[in-house]
């Protein structure tokens, strides 16, 4: 008879998804992912499978995430200020304790995307939901009159996702908040009627 398991499988994997965000692949070994689950190599291998299948488990966990979060920012009041919002969570996430290892997805565009297919083909789909958000936030703030520039919402969506892994890598290079500001406001002007 099967030994029943012992432990919650979400949870665990939750616990390996902070260890890989915060380390990384490389830097992950599989001592610390032990040593944050409380599991037996054995019960991590059963399963999970490799290091491999466990980082791709606890990334695809870390992208719906970070996806429910995008749309409850984005979809909620004035699309002008859901976007302001959305920026200003990024600086505010990044230089919080518990966030200050960025955003994963990011993360892994440098690390392990340019040579692991499957890795490059999630990080293409996160920045892709996230135009798509963008687009469909600012389609509705050109209807509404909350974004009054005439440029098309997919243009100004692409602007927007260039930005967004710049402003986490300025935060987390100490980038002082009034450049951020300056910088945010002029992200943002793209959102306006543009002068005469």
């Amino acid at each position: 008879m099967a030994r029943p398991q012992e432990f919650n499988t979400a949870e665990a994997l939750y616990k390996a998804m902070g260890v890989f965000w915060s380390k990384g692949y490389e830097g992950t070994s599989l001592a610390d992912l032990l040593e944050a689950t409380g599991l037996s190599k054995s019960s991590l291998y059963a399963t999970f499978g490799d290091k491999r299948d466990l980082f791709l488990a606890a990334f695809d966990c870390y992208r719906a995430e970070r996806t429910r979060e995008l749309h409850l920012v984005l979809d909620n009041g004035k699309a002008r200020k859901s976007i302001e919002t959305f920026f200003r969570k990024i600086i505010e996430d990044a230089r919080a304790t518990t966030f200050s290892h960025g955003c994963m997805s990011t993360n892994q565009a440098v690390e392990l995307a340019p040579q692991d297919p499957d890795v490059r083909r999630r990080v293409e789909t996160d920045f892709q939901v996230i135009e798509d958000a963008f687009a469909r936030t600012i389609q509705r703030g050109q209807a509404e009159g909350s974004i009054r520039s005439p440029v098309s919402p997919r243009k100004l969506a692409r602007l927007l996702v260039v930005a967004f892994p710049g402003f986490q890598v300025m935060v987390r290079a100490g980038a002082n908040a009034a450049r951020l500001d300056d910088a945010l406001a002029t992200l943002l002007s793209n959102l306006d009627l543009p002068s005469k």
